[in-house]
């Protein structure tokens, strides 16, 4: 019997990739303390996965040299009919996205690789309610068409903004999330979305840092955790049931492992590429330390029946709570260290308070519409603990209708205005007390409340919902909102 080979699997038009890509995370984690991998060693490590039939490599801006490594490899492919192809993302901190500064974070890509145009270039965000994130993918967009870029894709987004990009009119190809038999997050509206679009999602963190593995099945809680990526996963596993809990999910796999002649992390593995959203999974390498190609092939040489997905159906752990992406942008953050720091400084939404002249105390928010001056009126004003926010409609920038065809999109972007507006006056979305909701067609009443409900359906702040005749402008949908910050201790 021939060994098998890693599949390929056509994305758009033109993106062939390997359905497992080789994620170079860990060169982060290898260099943190200063020492930096020799960039041809790196392609000579790199080298042997793309004649394995591993021709896919995924990075970032922030893993280290992989981007520079990566550029030796490609330089060795010049002019050869098959090449390696780079995945990689730009992952900036919040902060105003001209044409100017996404040039020059695209171009910086481009220059570390040495190349011309990047395959695939993936965009992440750390907080929508700073709205300048829609602004870099529609210049991203425009350095597509240039030709700077093939495709587009971002990572860490959950649902509801996959859906608003789209419905902006974005190109986006891919979303990179952490998808596993541990965090299941990626089957639920995600996955649902994909399918009723082109766009596909990238797994990784499918092996957990290596604790979905036989290396740890019966072993007894770790208390030092060498690496990055175990710090990060070991809170996954804390959070959806703890260590017995997920031991119980490895012996399921390691039994079907047993059946199939293969081992628990192609099991694993292997469950994630049957998602039928997923295009591909990502499983890290330590480069010069050790590799899986062997293991890895393997995936390629059987499929789950199903016996062996109910069997890890009854063993699955906890679900680990929110959507794809909430672990970066809200408490408990499952990072490394727990929270941040490792990744981000500037914690900014965009948005800034300034006093109001004519009343003592009072604080007022901006946001930059035209109507704001013309009309004479502010994004929101805190007067006290009482904090008032105007119709706010899906505005980008000056004056351009988000999503204008999306109700619940529109509604999405305006939730995170509103909520930039109340985190720049003190304030939280649990502060609201009321809300009022003005749409124009009774058959968006689903969709809308649907968004509002994604928001404040712990809240539950009083709310009226009406139809009218008309908005000023291509919006669907128009918001107001009232909160009172309670002084900690009141009753």
């Amino acid at each position: 019997m021939n060994a098998p080979v890693p599949s390929q699997i056509v994305l758009g038009e033109t993106l062939q990739i390997s359905r497992v890509l080789t994620g170079l995370w860990q060169i982060a984690d290898i260099e943190k303390d200063g020492t930096t991998i020799d960039p041809e060693q790196g392609a000579d490590d790199l080298d042997a996965y793309f004649r394995h039939g591993f021709s896919t490599f995924d990075m970032a801006d922030h893993y280290g040299s992989a981007e520079i490594i990566s550029g030796h490899l490609l330089k060795r492919y010049k002019d050869a009919p098959n090449r390696p192809i780079i995945c990689t993302k730009w992952c900036p901190e919040p902060g105003e996205m001209s044409a100017e500064v996404v040039r020059v974070g695209v171009q910086e890509r481009l220059d570390r690789l040495g190349v011309e145009k990047v395959d695939l270039l993936q965009f992440h965000w750390w907080m929508f309610e700073h709205p300048a994130w829609l602004d870099a993918l529609h210049e991203l967009t425009a350095l597509r068409q240039e030709g700077l870029i093939s495709e587009i894709g971002v990572t860490n987004f959950d649902a509801v903004h996959l859906q608003l990009a789209l419905s902006d009119g974005i190109p986006l190809l891919t979303n990179q999330v952490s998808f596993s038999l541990l965090d299941r997050r990626a089957a639920g509206p995600l996955s649902t979305l994909c399918q009723a679009t082109k766009t596909r999602l990238f797994g990784y963190g499918t092996l957990c840092g290596g604790f979905l593995s036989n290396r740890w099945l019966g072993k007894p809680e770790p208390v030092e955790i060498p690496d990055w990526s175990k710090m990060k996963y070991k809170r996954f596993i804390d959070t959806a049931g703890g260590w017995e809990a997920f031991q119980a999910l490895l012996a399921a796999a390691a039994e079907i492992g047993k059946k199939h002649g293969v081992s628990l992390s192609n099991v694993a593995t292997r469950w994630v590429l049957e998602q039928s959203s997923v295009a591909g999974v990502i499983i890290g390498a330590r480069l010069g330390e050790r590799n899986h190609m062997a293991d890895n092939t393997r995936l390629f040489g059987f499929a789950l029946d199903a016996e062996d997905h109910q069997l890890l159906r009854e063993n699955f752990t906890d679900d680990v709570p929110g959507d794809c992406g909430d672990e970066y942008r809200k408490p408990p953050f499952l990072t490394a260290s727990g929270d941040l720091s490792h990744h981000l400084t500037n914690f900014h939404t965009g948005f800034e308070a300034t006093p109001v002249d004519h009343r003592t105390g009072a604080m007022r928010v901006l946001s930059g519409s035209k109507w704001e001056d013309i009309a004479g009126y502010c994004r929101a004003h805190r007067v006290g603990s009482r904090i008032l926010v105007s119709g706010t409609t899906a505005t980008a920038g000056f004056d351009r209708a988000v999503a204008p065809q999306d109700a619940g999109a529109q509604t999405t972007y305006i939730l995170d205005k509103i909520l930039a507006s109340l985190t720049a006056l003190g304030a939280s979305m649990d502060d609201v007390v009321r809300t009022r909701i003005y749409i124009t067609d009774v058959n968006d009443v689903e969709r809308v409340s649907a968004a509002h409900g994604r928001i404040f359906g712990s809240i539950k702040p009083a709310n009226t919902l009406v139809v009218v005749a008309q908005l000023i402008g291509n919006y669907r949908v128009e918001i107001e909102a009232e909160a009172e910050i309670t002084e900690q201790g009141a009753t």
